[in-house]
């Protein structure tokens, strides 16, 4: 292998150790984490270089907007689901339905053994991506108990359901959930990407408040507190680019 100690320019990129192994390897232990590091030879006493590097480096630390998360993607392991409610109807406007939700979520990992790497619950559908064990791609048994409990536990609490129609209650379907999901198997890193931003991003897009940061039912405080997302990332009052919306998400 040949060294890179003499390449004229070299672009080293590490990621935050808390989220696991980095996706590019960092041949030095002198970076510190979450940082993108310039280096050159002796080509950088040239004038042109020297401001090249500057304008690289304020690029990066001034201008992108791209929160500094990379996760070791696994093909086929990792999936972005959209789930709607019966009629769109607004189940989690109620902070019962949401605590409930969470309950069973907790539940649900426990049994089965995934990672819900982000999550956003709006009034009528949530987006979720999930990290699935390596060999298992059974998400639909997982969402199917999940339905199935929420349902259970919703309607016993008091909770109401839209109209379903008579073939449907042939088939003991109940009207709190829509029977089909949306699901995508995320195909490389930059669709991740996209599909994280676009779930912290979603109740900006549908109005409700101006900032991520304003929306409590979020995966996006917890990334945060991580350092992933500055805490004004996705503002319409800003100045930064917003995120990149998706044309098909299933919602």
């Amino acid at each position: 292998m040949k060294s890179t100690e003499n390449a004229p320019l070299i672009r080293r990129v590490r990621y935050a150790d808390h989220i696991g192994r980095p996706l590019i390897p960092h041949p030095s232990p002198r970076s510190p984490s979450k940082t993108i590091q310039l280096e050159t030879t002796a080509h950088s006493s040239y004038p042109f270089v020297k401001r090249l590097l500057g304008a690289i480096c304020s690029l990066y630390e001034n201008v992108l907007p791209m929160p500094n998360y990379r996760r070791a993607f696994v093909p086929g392991g990792m999936y972005f689901f959209t789930v709607k409610t019966e009629r769109n109807a607004p189940v989690f406007a109620e902070i019962f339905s949401v605590r409930l939700l969470g309950e069973i979520f907790r539940e649900a990992i426990v049994q089965w053994q995934f990672t819900i790497e982000a999550v956003v619950l709006l009034p009528d559908h949530l987006h979720a991506i999930w990290s699935l064990p390596t060999g298992d791609a059974d998400y639909s048994r997982r969402w199917a108990w999940i339905k199935k409990e929420f349902t259970k536990r919703y309607l016993a609490s008091g909770g109401t359901e839209q109209w379903v129609s008579s073939s449907r209650q042939q088939y003991r379907r109940r009207g709190v959930w829509q029977r089909k999901f949306w699901e995508h198997a995320l195909r490389d890193e930059d669709d991740f990407l996209r599909h994280f931003d676009y779930i912290h991003w979603n109740p900006v897009k549908h109005g409700y408040v101006n900032c991520p940061s304003a929306w409590p039912h979020s995966s996006f405080h917890r990334w945060v507190a991580k350092g992933v997302y500055p805490p004004g990332w996705g503002c319409r009052d800003h100045s930064a680019p917003l995120p990149q919306d998706l044309e098909d998400t299933g919602e």
